[in-house]
């Protein structure tokens, strides 16, 4: 099975490196980080990166698995996948999988999904102590790959070399928010026989060396480690792929993924493109471009980004605690009333009733006719929509304030009132074109409460993706 399309989501927020230093008088560096917002987690990455990959006119049925990575799962004892499957609106038989708890894990949804006709999508959000390297360096973002015959892929893989040791290079314990990582001479010394093993292997198998392929991604979360290996490796300047680490910083258990995205958004077909990465061993895979390629690129054009103060990062991630909103806190989501309303709170279905009215939220009785012939359900969360009504609330219980609500009108029929994300007062405006956005209302008692937002169109300064 090959990759027959892909998308990738990075939040549209950025922390300026050199806000930390302007903070805590040390740290800082040149360069953005990406964050996502205080409504965003590693689920809701997942589903906007798989959403785009599913936009793809491939051709393809609907996925028969969902496989979600991240090193920073929303729940434990519960899987993630669910919310991801329901969200995309898959079919009850599809299957949904979490691989957690490493940046490693991004390759076990890879094959999963590439041996099930599925979706692989990984999430993450890196973060840690302030002035860590964690919190420098590392970013939020997600990537997702949709697999299917090799007749229809865009890339195919035709070579992997792994090799595995165990030291303790970085970890953290289950209780734990913050990563520890060991000195990075010990990183360096330890990752350079493991990429040796896996070079040999690879060029064994794939029938070339190194130096003929047309593209190489030499990553990992210890930077002098993926640095040294790529020039023991005799990775030429022109042959490596940019690390974004100055606009985006590295996402983790997303990042090889995001980087090969981004790698087949500019690659030609017929080229080769090896992702080695560094992650408790060292996994080498190659790629070859098919023809498919150029008419199957995701088509989304980036859009300016918003900045982000640094102590508005801090609060979103839970690292600083501020006063809450002096407002009665929301009510813990229930159980019950969510899995009766499943396909509206999670897919974000309407419903057309018997003369073609769309009623948002869906509705049993039509309102316009009356009528109580049952109704069809319409999927809204892929439909644009236009805002004619904005409210700034300064007073709404929000870890950001304020709250912007719009009333959007649905191309093809249905009004909604929801809330908007990813802008600001100044930039909303009625007429403005709109998107939704799968999000994290809240959270209460441990219980995230995962509801739909709009936030603006690409061309309207919406997030920036490839």
């Amino acid at each position: 099975m090959g990759i027959i399309s892909y998308g990738t989501y990075v939040p549209r927020y950025r922390l300026d490196r050199r806000a930390i230093r302007a903070v805590l008088g040390t740290g800082g560096a040149s360069g953005t980080r990406s964050v996502a917002g205080y409504d965003e987690d590693t689920t809701t990455l997942a589903v906007e990166a798989a959403r785009r990959a599913l936009r793809s006119d491939a051709p393809t049925l609907p996925p028969r698995l969902v496989s979600l990575a991240t090193t920073r799962p929303a729940y434990l004892d519960k899987t993630n996948a669910t919310a991801v499957h329901a969200a995309l609106g898959l079919p009850t038989d599809a299957e949904a999988v979490d691989c957690a708890g490493a940046a490693r894990s991004g390759h076990a949804a890879f094959d999963l999904a590439a041996a099930s006709d599925g979706v692989a999508a990984m999430a993450d959000i890196r973060w840690g102590r302030p002035a860590s390297a964690e919190e420098l360096d590392g970013g939020d973002a997600a990537a997702a790959f949709v697999f299917g015959p090799d007749a229809d892929s865009v890339a195919v893989e035709f070579a992997r070399a792994t090799a595995t040791a165990e030291f303790m290079d970085r970890w953290r314990l289950p209780s734990k928010t913050v990563v520890s990582a060991w000195e990075d001479r010990f990183g360096e010394h330890a990752y350079q026989p493991l990429v040796v093993a896996a070079a040999s292997e690879l060029t064994r198998q794939a029938g070339v060396t190194i130096d003929t392929f047309d593209r190489v991604i030499v990553t990992g979360l210890h930077n002098r480690a993926t640095r040294t290996a790529a020039r023991n490796l005799g990775v030429t300047p022109a042959q490596l792929v940019a690390d974004l680490a100055g606009e985006i910083g590295n996402t983790g258990a997303a990042h090889p993924w995001l980087l090969l995205a981004r790698t087949l958004d500019t690659a030609e077909p017929g080229e080769t493109i090896l992702l080695v990465h560094l992650a408790d061993g060292c996994i080498m895979r190659a790629f070859r471009t098919t023809p498919h390629l150029t008419a199957r690129r995701p088509r989304r054009a980036p859009s300016a980004t918003l900045d982000v103060s640094y102590a508005d990062a801090l609060t979103w991630r839970n690292v600083l605690e501020r006063e809450p909103p002096r407002r009665p806190r929301p009510d813990v989501p229930a159980a019950p009333p969510a899995l009766r309303a499943g396909d509206w709170k999670f897919g974000f279905y309407g419903s057309v009733d018997d003369v073609g009215n769309v009623h948002v939220p869906p509705a049993r009785v039509s309102l316009h006719t009356r009528s109580a012939a049952p109704p069809e359900p319409v999927r809204l969360a892929d439909t644009p929509a236009t805002i004619v009504n904005i409210t700034v609330d300064r007073l709404a219980y929000s870890m950001s304030p304020p709250v912007i609500v719009a009333i959007v009108d649905f191309d093809g029929g249905g009004r909604y009132q929801c809330t908007l994300t990813d802008t600001t007062p100044d930039e909303a405006r009625i007429g403005q074109r709109v998107e939704m956005t799968f999000r994290n209302l809240y959270t209460q008692d441990g219980v995230h409460n995962y509801f739909w937002k709009a936030r603006p169109l690409a061309d309207s300064a919406a997030d920036t993706t490839t």
